[in-house]
């Protein structure tokens, strides 16, 4: 049934124009990429880890306006009612970016202290290992396992404030107009927005991860965690400052 609400040629055109804004406000909304890539090189997350944070992450960003879109449309809320909640919504995650960047900046920050003071770990400390996400042997009670047990949280925190975030385009430019259409029409163009967007924060995420690898700077290294942190909160305030 979806194919044939497609061959409708407005539900063509809002699916195409979908693509396009699902696409353009990933693109040009770095917080979509940036924290992703960056607790991605700091915490040495394989790609196969990496794109599936990224796409579960996606899901949910546009899983969210698509809910409240659907109970808008089925109960004939005006759409400036729904405008003012996910704009409500994107404030709410915009300080939660900054807050999770800035607890990990500050965890960073610690663990690298840690490290340099402790120099070593300990030989004796048992056979029993942690593994990183690179497949490493990690000792219990060295800095490196509190690193593996950031990369089990650390996907949770983002999937949340990503949960929270709107797709700011997505009621008021494509779901309403594809209202007025037909329900397989909302769905088609729902479908098309969410394939975008989430495609388009894998492709961009990868891209800048693999570009994180290239570069190595042995001094700042030790402070990896800490700058992605810094780098997750400053795109936080991009938000909020309305950049």
């Amino acid at each position: 049934m979806l194919p044939l609400a497609i061959l409708d040629p407005e539900c063509a055109a809002l699916c195409a124009t979908a693509v396009a804004i699902g696409m353009g406000h990933t693109i040009l909304g770095p917080d979509h990429y940036v924290p992703f890539a960056a607790m991605a090189r700091a915490g040495r997350w394989s790609a196969a880890r990496t794109a599936g944070v990224t796409a579960a992450c996606g899901l949910g960003h546009v899983a969210g306006s698509v809910v409240i879109g659907l109970i808008g449309i089925a109960a004939g809320t005006a759409i400036m009612r729904i405008e003012g909640l996910e704009a409500l919504r994107g404030d709410v995650a915009a300080w939660l970016l900054v807050s999770v960047g800035s607890a990990y900046a500050a965890w960073g920050f610690l663990r690298s202290a840690r490290r340099r003071l402790d120099g070593s770990v300990p030989a004796d400390v048992g056979d029993s290992r942690l593994k990183d996400d690179q497949g490493d042997q990690v000792l219990p009670g060295s800095p490196e396992s509190g690193a593996a047990g950031a990369s089990v949280w650390a996907p949770w925190a983002l999937f949340l404030v990503f949960l929270f975030g709107p797709c700011e385009p997505l009621i008021p430019l494509l779901m309403y107009p594809a209202a007025t259409v037909s329900p397989l029409a909302v769905a088609a163009v729902a479908a098309a927005f969410a394939v975008a967007t989430v495609t388009t924060m894998v492709v961009a995420v990868l891209a800048l991860r693999a570009g994180f690898a290239v570069v190595r700077i042995p001094h700042v290294e030790r402070y990896g965690h800490a700058l992605a942190g810094l780098a997750v909160a400053a795109c936080g305030l991009l938000v909020v400052a309305g950049l």
